[in-house]
């Protein structure tokens, strides 16, 4: 048994993480300060957690020395795009200082190991498909630059620090516990929470974008093996997606109902991981399909 300490783990990828940590016997410590309206009561009962801000960088320290943790997941961020360009600051704090914190938090609390989690947003637009970790990296956000940034952060305490270091790019995640009106929700959570509402789901541009929705169990699970797989800690670098990617088009046909088309934005047009590497690295691969994971959300919304 190894004990965990997850920043950002009363969010939606932290409460899935946490109860697949917890179903394979290890224990889990939070350290969350809830600003974005995350509910902890749906963490497991056996999770500890802890409410303050990770750029606390001495009181995360002694948190993770009282625990006795053995292995950091840096989930904490502020994940959205459009705040990262409204609020530069606050955001650049939370997301390149706040990574900053943590890492130094472990350096002195010596624990040997850390993963991050990284964005495919490090890509921008690409020339081709699909998105392989050798691309160079073109972030067309502040938010973008962040998480890349973080991918350096992590290389570097590695080489100085000789701490275990993994990023994981994460690309269109979905499923239980996300916030319909959250900014890992983006597509899939509008279109849910319009259809429950009864209205239109509202389409941007012709709807033939694409994008790579990978489901939040298999994030559970790239993040374990990431942590457990003694055979990596150099500073790699990891596509996580399902290597399939849809329209938004189909999307909206899969969970079925009226749509209305809007004014397009500026967006990528089309985004599919690589997943080869870590396949080969981690032996990992997603295991949900699109069309279970949509039926599954449906239900949770009571969609029909």
């Amino acid at each position: 048994m190894s004990t965990y300490l997850i920043t950002g783990g009363a969010g939606f990828i932290g409460t899935n993480l946490s109860e697949r940590l917890v179903h394979e016997g290890h224990r889990v410590v939070i350290v969350d300060d809830l600003r974005a309206g995350t509910d902890p009561a749906r963490l497991p009962k056996e999770v500890v957690l802890h409410r303050f801000d990770i750029c606390d960088t001495t009181k995360l320290t002694s948190c993770m020395k009282n625990e006795r943790v053995d292995i950091v997941v840096h989930l904490a961020a502020l994940p959205s795009v459009q705040f990262s360009i409204d609020h530069p600051f606050e955001a650049q704090h939370v997301n390149i200082d706040g990574t900053l914190s943590v890492l130094e938090a472990v350096r002195e609390a010596g624990i040997r190991r850390i993963v991050y989690a990284a964005s495919s947003a490090a890509y921008g637009d690409q020339e081709t498909l699909p998105l392989s970790e050798s691309l160079p990296a073109q972030p067309k956000s502040p938010y973008a630059l962040h998480k890349y940034t973080g991918e350096h952060l992590m290389r570097m305490w590695h080489i100085i620090h000789g701490i275990q270091t993994i990023s994981l790019r994460f690309f269109n995640v979905y499923g239980p516990y996300f916030d319909p009106k959250g900014a890992y929700a983006l597509v899939m959570g509008k279109f849910m929470r319009q259809r429950s509402e009864g209205v239109p789901m509202t389409i941007t541009g012709d709807g033939e974008q694409t994008r790579d929705f990978v489901h939040v169990r298999d994030i559970a699970d790239a993040l374990y093996k990431a942590s457990t797989n003694e055979s990596v800690g150099h500073g790699e670098v990891f596509n996580v997606g399902s290597g399939r990617n849809a329209s938004i088009n189909e999307i909206a046909h899969m969970i079925g109902g009226p749509v209305e088309y809007i004014a397009p934005r500026i967006e990528p047009r089309h985004t599919r991981a690589d997943i080869a590497l870590i396949q080969q690295v981690l032996g990992w691969k997603p295991e949900v399909r699109l069309e279970d994971g949509i039926s599954e959300l449906k239900k949770q919304f009571g969609i029909v």
